[in-house]
């Protein structure tokens, strides 16, 4: 009877070592450099001009990342350093805005394969907060204010990550003034916002430019 009561407590230590090992191997693939290449790409035309151009990060490498939401890296692009912040493409990966001072230095051009290593940030920066949603702060209640203050950097830019996805400038407006009143509450968070935009399919990586 002692025999057989033993087997189950050795199942579940040899379950409870197997996850602490996969949690180990986890933790240590996110602190390893990741090395790629990628085409940078033109998005397709709109009726505002654009001077950058981004790329998408191979499925591989977007795996390692912590994240299927927002992730922001530090690393070399062509050699070049430089620090970003990935979107997520709604689909499980990520992808990259390459900004026209960055690829000119790296003396890159849409449709060159550039190498890239990046890892993510020791600690998220302070995304930058919408002159709307900054003045809608500022008249709303101070609780809102000091909830804001209080959340970390990664929950402002699920704030404002939530406020600009919205595809009508009538539903953004409308999620500024929400936003204000949840904040007022006590909410940390938008309430059932999917940061990875798998789901929701509010998040989406540009269309490319085919021509």
């Amino acid at each position: 009877m002692r025999d057989s009561m033993a087997k189950p407590r050795a199942k579940i230590a040899s379950r409870a070592s197997q996850s602490r090992t996969a949690s180990a191997l986890n933790d240590s693939t996110i602190a390893s450099n990741i090395r790629f290449g990628a085409t940078l790409l033109q998005p397709a035309a709109t009726a505002k001009a654009v001077a950058w151009t981004f790329l998408n990060l191979p499925k591989e490498a977007s795996a390692k990342l912590p994240s299927r939401g927002m992730v922001s890296v530090e690393g070399t692009f062509n050699g070049l350093t430089f620090q970003a912040t990935l979107e997520p493409d709604g689909k499980g990966g990520h992808w990259l805005k390459v900004e026209r001072k960055l690829r000119e230095a790296a003396g890159a051009e849409a449709g060159d394969v550039v190498s890239l290593e990046i890892v993510p940030v020791a600690e998220e920066p302070e995304p930058k907060v919408p002159a709307e949603l900054r003045k809608a702060l500022a008249a709303a209640h101070p609780k809102a204010r000091a909830v804001w203050s209080d959340i970390t950097p990664v929950a402002r830019r699920d704030w404002i990550q939530w406020i600009e996805s919205a595809k009508r400038e009538e539903t953004r407006l409308k999620r500024i003034k929400n936003g204000c009143d949840m904040l007022a509450k006590g909410k940390r968070r938008p309430c059932c916002f999917d940061r990875s935009g798998m789901y929701a399919k509010s998040l989406s990586c540009p269309v490319a430019d085919e021509t």
